[in-house]
């Protein structure tokens, strides 16, 4: 025992000659492993306390830096500010998304058995990659990050991912996907009215005539409107595995997916979107729209179809109730996938 303890004193007052050469330390005996402890704790306490100094000095740097390009340089400084909070919002959602994963692999939980805002994560997360894994792979090569950047600048809106977008960017891109939404409707409709005489049964084929001349006109169709004719939907030749490759293309549009894949390939985006909405609703209704901020209700509206930017809080809630009740009488009825995407374009 004595030689153990010998042989830490030994060790600890090499350590402490190694630190303070300078006081001349000759003898082990006039150390003790207490003082050579507490000898280490001030070198701790010292640096500790000069990196706390250090990160001090950084802020005040940083915060200096933001006002004088706040004051200078206003357009640049909202540049910097939007990649400062978009990158941080990014890496919220990367760590968010990969707790959520884990949580599905480890007990065994599915994308429809999520909690709403988690499930909304999901699905924007991917959304997101989508747009963003191109752009990684184009700066893999040296020096290409410049053009990377430079095609950044000139193309935002297809490029960056929403936390990157500018508050009036993101005004402006909503608007103009709006109005995309809007431009395939009308031939969206005119393909429907066009199935019409397809239809063998005379009462859905009124109650449809009489909903898309409803909607032409500019009149909000109620819920009862839209639910009298969801039997339509299910079978020829509105539904999915009977709807031919071009109206194909036009819901896709109106969806903003991709509409020139081959044919093949349009039936299951449009079946994944569909069940993206289901799912979502579902999990809305499971959560109550009460618990959603303001945000998060024109967020969801946004998601669903509809431009919130005109509208009021209130209006934006009440739309999305009627939706709600439309959305969940859906569940339980074959090719539902389907439905879920027309009444998007019917309501």
């Amino acid at each position: 025992m004595a030689l153990c303890k010998r042989g830490v004193q030994c060790c600890v007052t090499t350590i402490i000659r190694c630190s303070y050469p300078f006081q001349g330390i000759s003898t082990v005996s006039t150390y003790t492993p207490i003082l050579a402890y507490s000898r280490l704790s001030v070198l701790s306490c010292r640096y500790y306390s000069l990196s706390q100094g250090r990160l001090g000095i950084f802020q005040r740097a940083s915060e200096r830096y933001e006002k004088f390009l706040e004051h200078r340089f206003p357009r640049l400084y909202i540049l910097y500010t939007t990649f400062v909070k978009g990158f941080r919002l990014m890496v919220h959602d990367v760590r968010e998304t990969k707790r959520i994963r884990m949580k599905m692999l480890t007990q065994d939980v599915s994308l429809k058995e999520l909690p709403y805002r988690e499930m909304e994560t999901i699905i924007l997360f991917r959304k997101d990659m989508i747009k963003a894994i191109p752009l990684v792979i184009i700066s893999i090569p040296p020096f290409a990050i410049i053009l990377v950047f430079t095609l950044m600048c000139l193309f935002p809106r297809q490029l960056l991912i929403r936390h990157l977008w500018t508050p009036q960017q993101q005004q402006d891109f909503q608007r103009l996907y709006h109005e995309q939404r809007c431009r395939h409707r009308e031939n969206i409709l005119k393909g429907v009215a066009w199935s019409i005489p397809h239809i063998k049964e005379w009462t859905l084929r009124s109650h449809l005539l009489t909903l898309i001349s409803k909607v032409q006109s500019g009149a909000h169709p109620s819920v009862k409107d839209i639910s009298a004719v969801r039997g339509v939907f299910s079978g020829q030749p509105l539904g999915l595995t009977g709807m031919d490759s071009g109206h194909m293309r036009l819901l896709c549009s109106h969806l903003l997916l991709n509409p020139w894949l081959p044919g093949f390939l349009l039936r299951p985006r449009l079946r994944a979107k569909a069940l993206d909405l289901l799912y979502l609703d579902q999990a809305l209704d499971t959560l109550g729209q009460g618990q959603l901020t303001d945000a998060e209700i024109r967020e969801a509206c946004y998601l669903r179809g509809l431009n919130p930017s005109s509208l009021t809080t209130s209006q934006c809630r009440e739309w999305l109730l009627q939706w709600l009740q439309l959305s969940t009488q859906l569940t339980g009825l074959t090719h539902f996938t389907y439905r879920q995407t027309w009444v998007q374009i019917l309501f």
